[in-house]
């Protein structure tokens, strides 16, 4: 397997996959973080795509984390770099324009697990166990889990995860608010698919908006926050998709919202 087959990246109607391909567990070796690097340059050159998937390859996992022996032989100025690495691939999918959506199933740990938390939304198989558990092995997460996973479900939950690296179940997850589904694996990427095409009939300015607003919102003071909201508001205001999505209501039919 060469290092460009470690991540596909394939569009189909506008919506594009981006997979793990790391069997059996998607282990996240340097070599895949590059490939993934390179698939989100690929991605990031497709204006038509209007969502996203992120699966794993096979039946075992969505990805098990890090390799262990690469951490092993990190020196501290190596692990800087190493974390780095993730933290900016894990800011480069939140802070995509258009919805990303992880499909998850089996093992979805450590690094896996943070790759996760930085989609947009999150459907899971009943046979998923997320979770950090990197303070069971003498390590911290370092591709942003300490800071994601408090921001999803509240310090006070996210202490109890981090401090035991407990793995959750899907159901224990859905009761969380970390994943927005849970369904038989067989039909996982089905469903991850027809939430993504639902997501793509929608106006893109204002999913644009959304994602822009909520992301940098929630690192403001509620008064900016509310300032950033009340912006994006206006310059929506009279657009053709505004226009068509009122007009849309007010004739009881399905809005065909054309922006760009």
């Amino acid at each position: 397997m060469t290092t460009s087959d470690l991540v596909g990246l394939t569009v189909r109607e506008e919506v594009a996959w981006l997979c793990l391909n790391n069997p059996p567990l998607n282990i996240l070796t340097r070599q895949v973080l590059d490939a993934l690097a390179r698939a989100l340059d690929r991605l990031e050159a497709l204006p038509a795509v209007r969502a996203v998937v992120l699966y794993g390859a096979g039946e075992r996992a969505f990805s098990a984390g890090a390799d262990i022996t690469e951490l092993a032989a990190l020196t501290p100025t190596a692990a800087y770099h190493f974390a780095r690495q993730g933290q900016i691939l894990c800011d480069r999918l939140a802070a995509q324009p258009r919805p990303v959506i992880a499909a998850l199933h089996g093992a979805c740990l450590g690094g896996g697990a943070e790759l996760a938390l930085a989609c947009h939304l999150r459907v899971a198989a009943e046979n998923l166990r997320l979770g950090l558990p990197e303070v069971t092995l003498g390590l911290i997460p370092g591709f942003g889990g300490t800071q994601r996973l408090p921001r999803l479900v509240g310090p006070g939950r996210a202490l109890a995860l981090l401090l035991t690296g407990e793995r959750l179940t899907a159901a224990e997850a859905h009761q969380a608010g970390l994943v927005q589904t849970v369904v038989p694996p067989a039909d996982l990427l089905p469903t991850a698919e027809q939430l993504a095409r639902r997501l793509a009939a929608l106006s893109r300015p204002a999913l644009r908006a959304l994602l822009t607003v909520v992301r940098q919102g929630w690192e403001q003071p509620l008064s900016r926050g509310l300032l950033l909201e009340a912006h994006h508001f206006a310059a929506l205001a009279g657009s053709p998709d505004w226009t068509e999505g009122l007009q849309a209501f007010r004739e009881r039919r399905p809005p065909r919202f054309t922006a760009p």
